[in-house]
């Protein structure tokens, strides 16, 4: 057990609202793999294999993660979705969780969103975290987990972060993984994360998924 810096506040969706959300996840995903359901496409996402750290040792948290595609926003955002202002901007967290200090992380202006590419999960990949700070006196993000059907794409927000001056992880984040996994013919399904800026500016940078159990 490990606790969370106390700069950032986590709230997590209604349980009622997540509930119901679920169901909508469970129905779409089924339908997705009903015999004669259309193939997934190649473009859906891919199954990169990536190294493992333990990003967040520092805070108590001794769980593996890799990072997501492009997760670190040093090089090319190809495959992100950046929309409303959404960019790479000067400036990396300070503790080098990937290994070294970078130069860049993302800016979210208010109203701003961006979306991960979509990987390969399985139940195994539980929960997301990344680092975040605002821009200004107050700033707060919405962080979604979207999963790919050949029907069209289902969001569910999990949570919203309220972010101080400083970068600081975030909390634990829920993926849905186990609900796709096991509903999905062979254990896995596609998924990417989205970020948006509910209130005031906010930046994000180095953004891992934790495959428990891998």
């Amino acid at each position: 057990m490990f606790s969370y810096p106390s700069q950032l506040t986590f709230k997590r969706t209604p349980r009622r609202l997540l509930l119901g959300v679920g169901s909508i996840i469970i129905a779409a995903i089924a339908l997705a793999i009903l015999p004669g359901a259309p193939a997934q496409a190649a473009s859906a996402g891919t199954c990169p294999s990536s190294a493992l750290s333990q990003p967040f040792l520092k805070w108590g948290d001794s769980n593996f993660y890799e990072l997501v595609a492009g997760g670190d926003f040093e090089g090319t955002l190809s495959g992100w979705v950046l929309i409303h202002g959404a960019q790479k901007a000067s400036g990396s967290e300070l503790y080098g969780a990937t290994g070294k200090v970078g130069a860049s992380s993302l800016a979210l202006p208010y109203g701003a969103s961006a979306r991960s590419p979509f990987t390969c999960v399985t139940p195994s990949d539980s929960s997301f975290r990344f680092f975040a700070r605002n821009e200004g006196p107050t700033a707060s993000v919405l962080a979604e987990v979207v999963y790919w059907t050949p029907f069209g794409n289902i969001s569910v927000p999990v949570g919203i972060v309220k972010l101080s001056s400083g970068w600081q992880p975030t909390a634990s984040m829920p993926t849905g993984a186990a609900v796709a996994g096991a509903l999905s013919s062979n254990g896995t399904a596609q998924l990417a994360l989205r970020f948006t800026a509910t209130t005031g500016s906010a930046r994000i940078d180095d953004v891992f998924i934790d495959p428990r159990m891998r």
